[in-house]
């Protein structure tokens, strides 16, 4: 069913450049065109010391949070570089991509979150509902949100972050990008990030806004959706269950029928 209502679709597909493969195949197999214009850059510290630092006393902790795959991927290759992992040290995530992606790096016994999947999701975990008393790092990257560190804290919990990488704008070409508009080639775009949506508004610049923000989103969580209508986007918003690649499919496809059926 998904496969037929994709069918002839142009998707812009937003996701750094070492995240989209999967998800570009699948929409590819579903029957659409996907244009991939990452508009978020994964990359390393400039100065991992106080990081370091931190990685050099994980044993004092009771708990580590983590927060994206990103935070995995950059946070655990800098932990394994200098130390094994405390076995003291419980485990939590906040989705099922980080989950599986701690699960690849060979944590399987991880918290997550039972329904949401989010920080507030994993606030409602019994875990972290009564952690007065207990030491939580989060791996993270620089910036983003604060609830879950706040929540923790009122909680009683002493928490600190570990910031292991950072998200830049990416070099794109911006001509090219605003064409995929004239010439019709984009019915949809997928967004998981704030970073994403706002790059995308400076990277098609104001020739190429107005098209922009008329076009559907497909977006992981109504936070983002929220962004997205304050950033001036005015066309249709779909919420996927999170941010895993069968979920943004499958809001693709409940779009394209909600289209259909107007």
């Amino acid at each position: 069913m998904v496969e037929q209502l994709l069918r002839g679709l142009g998707i812009l597909v937003t996701r750094p450049a070492h995240q989209a493969g999967a998800l570009i195949q699948m929409i590819e197999a579903a029957g659409a065109r996907a244009w991939h214009y990452p508009m978020v850059e994964i990359v390393g510290l400039g100065d991992p010391a106080k990081l370091s630092a931190l990685i050099d006393r994980l044993d004092e902790f009771d708990f580590a949070i983590f927060i994206s795959p990103n935070a995995v991927r950059h946070g655990l290759a800098l932990v394994h570089a200098r130390r094994a992992w405390p076995a003291r040290v419980r485990i939590a995530g906040v989705g099922p991509g980080t989950g599986q992606a701690l699960a690849d790096a060979g944590h399987a016994d991880v918290v997550l979150p039972r329904t949401r999947f989010n920080s507030e999701g994993l606030l409602a975990h019994e875990e972290f509902t009564r952690v007065a008393g207990k030491n939580i790092v989060i791996f993270r990257g620089h910036g983003g949100r604060e609830l879950l560190a706040t929540v923790l804290r009122e909680r009683g919990a002493r928490v600190e972050y570990a910031e292991c990488y950072r998200r830049i704008r990416p070099a794109v070409d911006d001509a090219a990008l605003r064409r995929l508009w004239t010439d019709a080639q984009v019915q949809v775009a997928i967004a998981a990030s704030p970073d994403a949506l706002r790059n995308l508004v400076a990277a098609v610049g104001p020739a190429g806004r107005a098209a922009l923000l008329a076009t559907p989103l497909v977006v992981v969580s109504p936070r983002l959706a929220e962004h997205a209508r304050e950033l001036g986007f005015s066309g249709a918003i779909q919420l996927a269950r999170d941010a895993g690649d069968a979920s943004l499919v499958a809001a693709l496809g409940a779009w394209r029928a909600s289209q259909n059926s107007l």
